[in-house]
């Protein structure tokens, strides 16, 4: 009975050594384990927290859905992973093959503007004057082209360089509710939305926004010369002995110009011919411009709304690069210069 007893007890003994073998193995593949997990978790934290920031700055900096569209678009979005949700777009051309060498024109600069045109190719000499000056600026050309024809623009070095949307017998308020939506230009600093007929001798767009910076403009326009035809408010003709103004004195007809007014076309105007706008105001504008609206008479009265604050102040006509209205009526029209319209004697203050 006693060897039977001590066989048992050995084999306790050895069991209970070899249970403690495990254990102790066990216990050197926790610390592991821990760390694997813990460098996991530390991954996880740091890309969901940089997607999260992400988002934050992109939301203040683009500050553009009203708080009904934020909700109705998370109501259509929610099953997109957190951090994926890219809402807006740009207009910058992207090659087919990408290069490590090849970099963009948005990571490449750090200021971004647009030229938007409504074009037709009885006006190519003159649009490719003006595009030949917004080249060297960093700026974005987009062409509208009212009269279908495209092909007739290729032979022009910038052309490939350039977007095209054809659609027949549009205006420039049609192509701009369509095709320049704000989460799509939100990478621009300025949009400059001009008609076709302007000349451009005496204007150079990077002097023109260092004003237009300087002064804190959210909506402006190059001053006209005296010469142009189409002269429509005094306020818009330049004034020769400023580089710019955002009113004008005027006593004489039914619209009286005084320090006390506080509206257009006294103060807060500019035309539609050659309105620019900042990221901001284009935004506002944007959501200004009805769907169905053609020609959009009127329009530039009710631009001063969207000025970002006191339209007396944030919209202003820059005298020192001004620009010449031709006044050529194509959509629609003749193609010949409008009737010269008389110059007017006024004053002007900053």
């Amino acid at each position: 009975m006693k060897p039977l007893k001590s066989w048992r007890w050995l084999m306790r003994k050895r069991n209970a050594f070899s249970d403690g073998g495990k254990c102790g193995l066990k216990m050197r593949q926790l610390p592991f384990l821990g760390v694997v997990c813990t460098v996991a978790l530390f991954f996880v934290y740091r890309i969901t927290n940089y997607q999260h920031r992400q988002t934050e700055m992109d939301g203040e900096l683009h500050r553009f859905n009203t708080v009904k569209e934020y909700h109705l678009e998370s109501r259509f979005l929610h099953g997109l992973p957190h951090g994926i949700i890219q809402g807006r777009s740009d207009l910058e051309l992207r090659p087919l093959w990408s290069r490590s060498s090849s970099r963009s024109k948005v990571n490449g600069f750090s200021n971004h503007n647009l030229l938007a045109m409504p074009v037709g190719i009885k006006q190519k000499h003159n649009v490719d004057a003006i595009v030949q000056k917004f080249l060297p600026e960093n700026f974005t050309i987009i062409l509208f082209h009212y009269d279908g024809n495209m092909d007739g623009w290729w032979d022009l070095d910038w052309s490939n360089k350039a977007i095209h949307i054809v659609a027949q017998n549009q205006t420039k308020w049609w192509f701009a509710k369509r095709f320049l939506h704000p989460d799509v230009v939100s990478i621009y600093d300025y949009i400059f939305i001009w008609d076709e007929d302007l000349g451009v001798e005496h204007f150079n767009p990077g002097r023109y926004l260092d004003i237009v910076k300087t002064e804190g403009l959210e909506i402006s326009q190059p001053a006209l010369d005296p010469n142009s035809t189409d002269i429509h408010h005094r306020i818009t003709i330049r004034a020769r002995t400023k580089k710019f103004h955002r009113r004008v004195y005027d006593r004489r007809g039914s619209v009286k110009c005084s320090d006390s007014s506080e509206g257009p076309p006294c103060t807060g105007f500019v035309e539609g011919m050659a309105p620019v706008f900042s990221r901001s105001a284009w935004h506002c504008t944007w959501h200004l411009i009805q769907n169905d609206l053609v020609h959009g008479w009127g329009m530039d009265m009710k631009l001063g709304y969207c000025a970002q604050g006191d339209r007396t102040r944030n919209v202003g006509i820059i005298d020192s690069e001004y620009i010449v209205h031709k006044g050529i009526q194509t959509l629609g029209g003749s193609g010949l210069p409008a009737k010269k319209v008389i110059c007017f004697v006024f004053s002007l203050v900053v």
